[in-house]
């Protein structure tokens, strides 16, 4: 059975992205599906001489590992001042020190949202744009705007949004 693993880009104890990841990650059938929060990973801040003097944390070693079980990604990004959440990034850096290769050559779906308009579209760029020099095989990417609005009890409300993210799972399904 597939391995997917689901990564809300954030450390929010109520991130609306790890909703956002799990809940797309639920449209798919006959997988296992690994929902992983980043709160689970202990890292201290990325840095050369931390790195030098210790080696790298056994956060990253851990989730290191999970990624490389995986036989796909579905990220959503939380978007802090137009970039990653700082516990994103961190993991990220420190995942890169790891294998440079972090998502493996393997499929990616890659989401952002947010309570305001343009849903997270910053931060959500900047991955497209960074995460095919990292390993990512990028099968969709979308942004979904005025998350309140346009999820609910659990659910995509918003007819449109809901047949777009249907369609970028199947395209997803068909890659892993």
């Amino acid at each position: 059975m597939k391995k997917i693993i689901t990564i809300g880009a954030s450390t929010s104890k109520k991130s609306i992205n790890k909703i956002l990841a799990e809940y797309t990650g639920g449209l798919l059938t006959d997988i296992n599906l690994i929902k992983v929060d980043l709160n689970d990973y202990e890292m201290p801040l990325f840095s050369v001489d931390f790195e030098s003097e210790h080696g790298s944390p056994k956060g990253a070693i851990e989730l290191n590992d999970i990624i490389n079980e995986a036989d796909g990604f579905i990220i959503s990004f939380a978007e802090h001042n137009g970039a990653y959440s700082s516990g994103f990034k961190n993991a990220f850096d420190w995942l890169s020190r790891i294998n440079g290769e972090v998502w493996r050559d393997k499929p990616v779906l890659l989401l952002a949202t947010s309570p305001g308009a343009r849903g997270g579209q910053t931060v959500l760029d900047i991955a497209l744009g960074r995460f095919p020099f990292m390993g990512a095989k990028i099968i969709g990417n979308m942004s979904v705007p005025s998350f309140f609005d346009n999820f609910k009890d659990g659910e995509m409300i918003n007819k449109e949004l809901k047949l777009s993210l249907n369609k970028l799972v199947e395209d997803f399904k068909q890659a892993i």
